[in-house]
């Protein structure tokens, strides 16, 4: 059957379903039979530190793999409610039977928490497409320098396997910074591929020790200004500011490939420009005054419940329609005042009064 013919049916299948999409019905049967959406089973669980749970799952035959480095979205039920996080695959990218996230339960991280603590092996959740641009070259680099911070290590220890998968042979160092040598996942396994690979050098460091081993100029001398390197990072914001001041005090920037997991949400203050206004949350009859931050974070601090998955402005999962007002894209700094224009909250300020149809 052709790939036409058998959208062609499935839209036909589709149509004759409504209400409902196929899947919302093929679930009740078997929540890993489905028409058009991917889902995984969980077919291991490890507990490998005190703050993460690395999931071994089982995708559908709708998943197409990712490569080293990607994302995906990742959906899972809570009280009747479907929320969604994304989380980078551990495996390398030659697995495409199986799917390997380590989620990192944050103290506040609600989805993260109930990852670690509640779902079990047999449990079903659901799953996007691989995406994002932070991955490795088609050509690998003479040198390739991964760095990483906290749950940061997951996009970088796939590109690792990657690379040891393919039996690369030039020169890959690895500069992980975790709290404690116990908050460290596939600790055992790094230094197994260090030991077992003359061209791989793991570093690891730790900032809440007596030595308190945060970040500086050092240790990356040697490995970034080599001939060919290049250097991938992924980390929470004051690594990922740190390690990008060092490259530029280098002239190293071009050699840079980054993506952050967590992005600043705090206000920006002007003292030329005063934080002002309301905030009218318009379906809920609500309002809050202006503190600077971020739609949906003053939403929740006024006890509203808006949708959203990323809070990165990836997924778009918390769009939401701007009756009237001006608001800041904390990405670009793009002022926006187009009246009933649909607007992702999380990372949109408002600047003055806004009003928000949440």
């Amino acid at each position: 059957m052709t790939s036409r013919l058998a959208s062609l049916l499935g839209n036909l299948v589709e149509a004759t379903a409504t209400p409902y999409p196929v899947d919302r019905y093929l679930e009740f049967v078997n929540p890993m039979l489905t028409w058009r959406e991917t889902r995984a089973k969980v077919v291991g669980r490890e507990l490998q530190t005190n703050r993460t749970v690395t999931l071994t799952l089982a995708p559908t035959r709708q998943w197409k793999g990712h490569t080293a480095g990607q994302y995906v979205e990742v959906s899972t039920v809570v009280d009747g409610v479907r929320h969604r996080r994304f989380f980078s695959p551990a495996n390398a990218a030659q697995s495409h039977t199986a799917i390997e996230l380590t989620v990192t339960a944050h103290d506040d991280g609600f989805i993260s928490q109930h990852l670690r603590e509640h779902v079990a092996v047999g449990d079903v959740l659901g799953l996007g497409e691989a995406t994002g641009q932070f991955v490795l070259p088609a050509e690998r680099p003479e040198r390739t320098i991964l760095v990483s911070g906290g749950s940061g290590i997951t996009p970088v220890i796939s590109m690792l396997r990657t690379l040891a998968t393919e039996g690369h042979r030039q020169p890959v160092t690895l500069v992980h910074y975790a709290r404690t040598a116990e908050d460290v996942p596939y600790a055992a396994e790094l230094a197994a591929l260090a030991d077992a690979h003359d061209n791989i050098d793991v570093h690891l460091h730790y900032t809440r020790t007596t030595d308190r081993s945060h970040f500086i100029a050092a240790h990356l001398d040697g490995l970034v200004d080599a001939d060919g390197a290049q250097v991938f990072l992924c980390g929470p914001p004051t690594l990922m500011s740190a390690v990008s001041a060092d490259l530029a005090d280098r002239g190293l920037s071009a050699r840079l490939h980054s993506e952050a997991f967590t992005i600043d949400t705090a206000p920006v203050i002007d003292p030329n420009q005063p934080i002002t206004g309301t905030l009218t949350y318009s379906t809920t009859e609500t309002t809050s005054e202006n503190d600077g931050r971020t739609i949906l974070e003053q939403a929740e601090a006024a006890g509203l419940q808006p949708e959203y998955g990323c809070r990165m402005g990836i997924c778009f999962s918390c769009t939401a329609v701007r009756k009237s007002g001006c608001t800041r894209n904390i990405l670009t700094g793009e002022l926006d005042s187009e009246t009933d224009q649909q607007i992702q909250i999380c990372v949109n300020a408002p600047v003055g009064d806004v009003d928000i149809e949440l």
